[in-house]
């Protein structure tokens, strides 16, 4: 007699199992996050696949033959994923709904199909006429491109296992559904249990597959964590839904630098490529205004000059304000602390506002110095030469500290027409001398604002 289903709990933060609910996870120390999923006796909620070969192997034995890849036909997402699509690998697409990860995704089947490459792409939320009037905007597919509307894991197995594609798209894995798992679609059993399937389709056919996964208002994965462990690639989709630009971002990446960033721009006609993301974020920035300071920040392997702005004002209330939009709040708190105690700027009863126009969340430490530089220029209303560019990480005691890649930052401002450079004192012998731009060092914050 068949035994019925058990009863387990998950933790949607870690992945946890654990018998019985628990107010916290033993595991991650997450409260309430513990969810309940009946799970088939037989499996225990685990995929298992079994092998009867299976022996170790000496690591130089091991054929290191260069991995397969396909070019996506778009450069920001080739550079992303480390050169392009690696055969058998597994690529999870994440990012806030209406962000643009199916139109990306299609725009990539465009191109793969026109490569002569096959594609298969796999929809649980929208119908095949919906993906046709997004194609015809989008552009012309051929018939390398192979569309189908189900949520069934096993029907849709049984189809790649008959087409045979070299690429597959899963929109999205919150829709699969393992017959195994007794569990509604988007349950953390669900969702592991699918993308485990998936992998081993990936792994033992060799076929690419992208999965697409929403996330939470915290900006997780919908589902366990583990399940961005479970795949080779991490993408995120970011930016502003009501903005022009998308970013996608690389977290995590077998193949390649997890560094990299690819930045879109989205037109009527789906995404468009922006190949010098630092003149797109400097277009439209005011000339001879105080308060706005050009920092160069590092993006992977990619230089990236943005525009930092602040404003400091005399607060009406008993506790100043303070809010930082696209950099780290308590990062600014920690500089206008080293302002007011190195250089004597009586700036603790006044309001402060920083942003990082057009929208980018820069967090690395060489815009330190621009920071400073910004809130120096509006609370003493001096504005900062438009020919500019700074950048340096700031200290406590009020040094400016060395950063990396120095030399590719001004050669980076160098080429967008920027006349003076102001460095991190040690970086001087580092970066040398490059044509069409003075380069200023600076070994503290008091060096640094006289020359505002």
């Amino acid at each position: 007699m068949a035994k019925k289903p058990s009863t387990v709990f998950f933790c949607t933060e870690c992945g946890n199992e654990t018998s019985k609910w628990m107010g916290q996870c033993p595991a991650c120390k997450a409260w309430n996050t513990l969810v309940e999923e009946k799970v088939s006796p037989t499996t225990g909620g685990k995929t298992v696949r079994r092998s009867s070969n299976a022996e170790a192997v000496h690591l130089s034995e091991i054929n290191m033959d260069k991995e397969i890849r396909m070019s996506t036909g778009i450069l920001e997402m080739d550079r992303v994923l480390g050169g392009g699509i690696v055969q058998g690998s597994l690529t999870l697409v994440g990012g806030d709904p209406g962000i643009g990860k199916s139109t990306l995704l299609l725009q990539m089947c465009e191109n793969l199909a026109r490569e002569n490459h096959k594609v298969l792409y796999v929809s649980g939320e929208e119908s095949l006429r919906q993906i046709k009037l997004r194609a015809d905007r989008i552009g012309d597919f051929n018939d390398n491109l192979l569309l189908m509307c189900e949520n069934n894991l096993t029907d849709i197995e049984a189809v790649i296992k008959k087409e045979k594609p070299e690429t597959v798209i899963i929109d999205s894995i919150q829709t699969m559904v393992n017959e195994e798992i007794t569990s509604s679609a988007g349950s953390v059993s669900q969702v592991r249990e699918s993308t485990a399937v998936l992998l081993s389709i990936a792994k033992g056919l060799g076929t690419a597959i992208f999965i697409v996964g929403h996330v939470t208002k915290e900006g997780t994965v919908a589902g366990p964590r583990v399940l961005e462990h479970m795949v080779d690639t991490v993408l995120y989709f970011e930016g502003d839904r009501y903005a022009s630009y998308r970013i996608l971002r690389g977290v995590k990446n077998r193949f390649g630098s997890t560094n990299e960033i690819g930045v879109f721009e989205m037109t009527e006609k789906g995404l468009t490529q922006v190949p010098n993301p630092s003149e797109y974020m400097l277009n439209g920035r005011p000339l001879n205004a105080s308060g706005n300071c050009v920092a160069c920040s590092m993006e992977g392997t990619r230089p990236i000059l943005v525009e930092i702005q602040a404003l400091v004002t005399q607060s009406n209330l008993g506790i100043p304000r303070r809010a930082a939009v696209g950099t780290d709040g308590g990062r600014v708190n920690l500089l206008m602390a080293v302002l007011e105690k190195r250089l004597g700027m009586h700036i603790s009863g006044y309001d402060a506002y920083i942003n990082i126009a057009g929208g980018m969340k820069m967090t690395e430490p060489a815009i330190d110095l621009g920071i400073v530089m910004a809130i120096a220029s509006s609370f003493r209303e001096r504005a900062i030469g438009d020919d500019m560019v700074v950048f340096g990480e700031v200290g406590l005691s009020g040094e400016v500290r060395a950063v990396s890649n120095a030399d590719q930052r001004v050669a980076e401002a160098a080429k967008l027409g920027f006349k003076t450079a102001v460095v991190p004192k040690v970086c001087l012998e580092r970066i040398g001398t490059i044509d069409g731009i003075k380069i200023i060092g600076v070994s503290n914050l008091t060096e640094a604002i006289e020359l505002v």
